[in-house]
């Protein structure tokens, strides 16, 4: 059945990445190394909008409520001088004004707070960490201005005959959704979801989804696969860049919170930068 989707919430919604920290032989190392902590993310807020289909986990509960404060304290200590969300990089001043309310304590404060802002892994955990480190702002880096066709190519793939490739892309959601969902039916808290979600062999099916399967789409004439890989990897790069161009020179560690698709694909660029490295939140918690 074909369903009409946006490309880039297929995995967004649903995964994020913690491996161990890829290490790189020091003689190709800068003297001037930064370090990425890597935090991808489910959706807190859950919307139920996209074709996976998860469970939702209230973020809200006490205990949810307490990991927050126990991931947040042992970020602080990391202390990384910049925050990095998935926000729109042009509505920066909307989200500098939000963060100002969470500053002044009156964020939480409006009983009209819709789902999203009140359960956004960005307020709840990136303005929490900005605050506690004593960071101005927290910086918006998602870049939206990007087409990706995925209706048309599965459009593409049924009318070319491709059963097997359009079996391949529902195993794939059926594996990430019935995986995640699962975790909550365990009661899996949302340290053994963000640890589990940060596997390594989630972070290769996503890239393997995102930018592999979409390339054998259609005959030789045919090349949405390939626009549509070009466009998540524009995105991406585009999102990278952002958070490049943010840097100063005193700048060391930063975070980077993001849906774990997005962190899948950056951190392979990260790792093919000399000047940077990554650590991952399991090594920030000490396990």
């Amino acid at each position: 059945m074909i369903k009409k989707i946006r490309f880039s919430l297929i995995i967004a919604l649903v995964f994020a990445s913690c491996n161990p920290k890829t290490q790189q032989p020091e003689a190709q190392r800068s003297q001037n190394t930064k370090q990425a902590l890597l935090i991808g993310t489910f959706h807190y807020h859950n919307p139920g909008a996209d074709v996976a289909q998860t469970k939702s986990f209230d973020i809200l509960n006490e205990s949810a409520q307490a990991e927050l404060e126990q991931i947040s304290e042992k970020i602080k200590a990391y202390q990384p001088d910049q925050v990095f969300v998935e926000w729109p990089y042009d509505e920066q001043q909307e989200l500098d004004s939000l963060y100002q309310l969470y500053l002044n304590d009156t964020y939480f404060t409006n009983d009209s707070l819709s789902d999203f802002y009140a359960k956004n892994e960005i307020f709840q955990l990136a303005f929490r960490v900005a605050k506690k480190v004593g960071l101005k702002s927290v910086q918006a880096v998602d870049y939206q201005h990007t087409d990706f066709p995925f209706d048309s190519l599965m459009t593409v793939i049924e009318n070319s005959k491709q059963d097997h490739l359009q079996s391949q892309i529902e195993e794939t959601i059926t594996y990430f959704t019935e995986g995640f969902n699962s975790k909550i039916k365990q009661g899996s808290t949302l340290m053994d979801l963000t640890y589990y979600l940060n596997s390594e062999e989630l972070r290769k099916r996503s890239n393997e989804f995102h930018t592999q399967v979409p390339l054998k789409t259609g005959g030789k004439d045919n090349f949405v696969g390939a626009h549509l890989t070009a466009e998540w990897y524009r995105r991406n790069l585009f999102m990278w860049s952002l958070v490049e161009k943010s840097m100063t020179n005193q700048d060391e560690r930063i975070m980077l919170l993001l849906g774990a698709s997005h962190i899948a694909l950056i951190k392979d660029f990260i790792d093919q930068n000399p000047n940077w490295n990554t650590v991952e939140l399991q090594e920030v918690m000490g396990q």
